[in-house]
């Protein structure tokens, strides 16, 4: 690790919980390779997508009951 590194590492675990998620979250966004706004364009095809196919009468609809109980069922 590079002493800038090691320096920018120390001070960051000098913040409070809360300022290290933010930083962290600073950091991976800066990571990502997408364009500002492709993951909102991306989903808006999904959401599309997905109601097309429903409108077809493709897939299943969940009940609330049934997501929450299968929620629960795996993260308890």
């Amino acid at each position: 690790m590079s002493d800038l590194v090691a320096e920018l590492a120390a001070q960051g675990l000098a913040l409070s919980a809360e300022e290290r998620v933010r930083l962290l979250d600073l950091l991976l966004e800066s990571l990502q390779q997408a364009p500002p706004g492709a993951n909102e364009d991306a989903w808006s095809s999904e959401v599309a997508r997905r109601v097309t196919a429903h409108d077809r009468g493709e897939g299943r609809l969940y009940e609330l009951d049934e997501v929450m109980t299968e929620a629960a069922r795996i993260a308890p």
